[in-house]
Parts: structure tokens; sequence; C-alpha cells
């Protein structure tokens, strides 16, 4: 597991719609091992084992994260703003942030004030960026419109195991994709795999569908982060006890395939691991949701990394948990190369 890489994909702005930077990043990776690579108008990056194989499956980690788009610049020369995804502005208050202009990062603060601090719902349009700029004109010089802001923020290691940084919503779900792939290529895996860094899912769920349309694999696999209900103010009540560093999460869903969760809960066992679960009695709130109408439909589960503190910028996960589920993912692919080539059948209902 290359942590470099990971923490290099963390501190890489990469806001809903600007994803461009981070994906020259996944490619260069992929290419360690990747037969193939396709890439789309959406902006996805997905790398390919296997691309002559007769049964495929895509993998889907949204590479995109939360945050800003400058709206405006006003005479004094501060930026204002509108979300990308869904943050919670009040989070970004007095906080430092960085702006992205034409490939080049300008630094800033969100601005603070007695009057917003009191403010009992903070908007998005309240936020003002100071970027040290006198008037519309010094700032217009450095900045544009239209240019993408989230928090400045970097990696930090912490206590057993467990690291911080913004982003890891969903950047671990990436990087498990890639690593995963790679892995499974060596291990032997004979089915086509896809393992695709996808685009918009915080703000469109474009990426998703753009992959699965093309792709059109016998499956799916998206794998993201959820909730652990170890934080503080959580309810284990809620949608299931999740814990950090206690493993991956599988989900009960409605639109879960059973087969393939009772495949990846065999894989599990096989393995020794502890496997924890999710319930979703409607959507999952993740690519697996778009994956899953697209064409006639594409069978699909949903694999994730449990994590504290999501959509703000000081997202905590578990280093054992990452591992872990490239672990699980790997094995799985290699398991299901087997289970195609056998006649495995998606259905829990038969004609």
């Amino acid at each position: 597991m290359n942590r470099e890489f990971l923490k290099d994909l963390l501190t890489t702005p990469s806001v809903s719609g600007y994803e461009e930077a981070i994906q020259e990043k996944v490619l260069a990776f992929g290419r360690e091992f990747a037969h193939a690579q396709l890439t789309d108008p959406a902006g996805n990056a997905i790398s390919v084992v296997n691309p002559k194989a007769a049964h495929k499956i895509l993998l889907c980690g949204h590479i995109d994260e939360i945050g800003f788009v400058v709206t405006h610049i006003d005479d004094s020369g501060r930026l204002r703003l509108t979300s990308a995804g869904g943050t919670r502005p009040r989070l970004y208050v007095g906080s430092p942030v960085q702006v992205w202009h034409e490939g080049n990062l300008v630094s800033g603060v969100i601005a603070t004030s007695s009057n917003l601090v009191k403010k009992e719902k903070i908007e998005d349009k309240d936020l003002l960026v100071d970027i040290g700029a006198t008037s519309k004109e010094e700032a217009a010089a450095a900045v544009a419109v239209g240019d993408p802001v989230c928090a400045d923020v970097g990696v930090r290691e912490l206590m057993n195991h467990c690291f911080t940084c913004r982003a890891l919503d969903n950047r671990t779900g990436a990087f498990v994709v890639l690593e995963a792939a790679k892995k499974a290529a060596g291990q032997g895996a004979s089915i086509g795999i896809y393992a695709a860094a996808t685009v918009g899912e915080e703000t469109s769920g474009r990426g998703a569908y753009y992959a699965a349309a093309r792709v059109k694999p016998d499956c799916a696999i998206a794998v993201d982060v959820t909730w652990a209900s170890d934080a503080p103010g959580t309810d284990p009540g809620n949608t299931g006890e999740v814990k950090l560093g206690e493993g991956p999460v599988l989900c009960k869903a409605s639109v879960v395939n059973k087969k393939l969760n009772a495949l990846l809960q065999e894989t599990g066992k096989e393995l020794g691991f502890h496997l924890q679960w999710e319930i979703a009695t409607g959507r999952t709130g993740t690519d697996g949701d778009t994956v899953n109408r697209i064409g006639e439909g594409i069978p699909m589960a949903l694999v994730s990394i449990p994590l504290r503190y999501m959509h703000s910028s000081v997202e905590v996960g578990s280093w054992k948990d990452i591992e872990a589920c490239i672990e699980l993912l790997s094995a799985f692919l290699v398991r299901l190369s087997r289970e195609m080539e056998n006649g495995f059948d998606f259905c829990t209902v038969k004609a």
C-alpha cells in the first residue's frame, strides 16, 4: 500500500467539477499496472486490467471533494462563494483556504466577525475569502470568478493508526480501487477490472454515469466512506454500529445485490476479517446508486471505509481500515474471476 501516493492525492485540490490535476496523478499511478487506460468527456480516469476479458467489473471510487467556487469579487477584493457539494459553511469560518487559479495556488482565509459567528444559520453566501487584496482590480489579477476553493489543511498522523486531512471523502475510496486492482492483477485475477476514479459524485453523479454507460460491466463495486458511529454525537441505532479501525463496512440495502454481498462476506471470512455492516433502506448516497440504474441495470455492492467527521476539513480515518479494504477487494476480484468463469448468477429469484 503506497501511503505516500494517498497523501499526495489528499493534498491535491479536486473540488467537484475541477478534477483535472488530480486525475493526471491517478493516471500516472495506474500506468504501473494497467493494460489500458480510458478517459472521457466527464473527466473520469479509468485504469483497466485484462481489457479483453469476456466479463467485466467496474470499481468506482469518486475523486472529487466538497468545496466552493468563486462567484464574485467585491470592491474590497474579497471573494464571494457558492458551495460545490455538501459543505457545512459554519465549519469554514476563520479557516485557511486555497484558491486555485489556472494551476496556481492563492492562499486566503475565510473572514470572521462577531456578527457572523453569532448568526444562527451560516450559509455559503455569508462567507468572504480574504486573500490580502486591497481592491477588486488587485484581486482579479490573481483569481477569477469560477475558481475552485477548498480548505487548506495537510495530512497529520494521529494515534492508533489514525490520520486526518480534508477530502478523505473520497480520496481513500479512489485509492482503494486503484490499489485493489493493482494487487488483484498481481494475484492472477482474470476478470476485466475497470478501476475508475470518478468525478462529480458530490454534485451530479455524472462520472459514474459516464463510466458505467461506456464500460457496460457485468457488475460493479462502489468504494466510498461511511459515517463512523464512534464519533461524538452519533447513534449506532441510525444505520448500524461502525467503528474506526474495525475493518471494511458492507451495506445491506435494497439497491445492493445480495449475491455480490454474500460473495464479499465469504471472501472476508476466508481472510479472517471482521466485517462491519451498515443499513440503507433506499439509496446509499454513493456512485453505486447511479451505476445501478444504467442500461438494463447493473448489479452492484458497496464497500465502505469508516470515517469520522465527514464533510469537514478534519475528517479522520484509519490506515488499518484502508489496508483491509484493499485486501478484501483484491481477494474478491480473484474469487469473482473464478465464479464468473463458472457462470455466476446475480439473480436471487428464478423464473
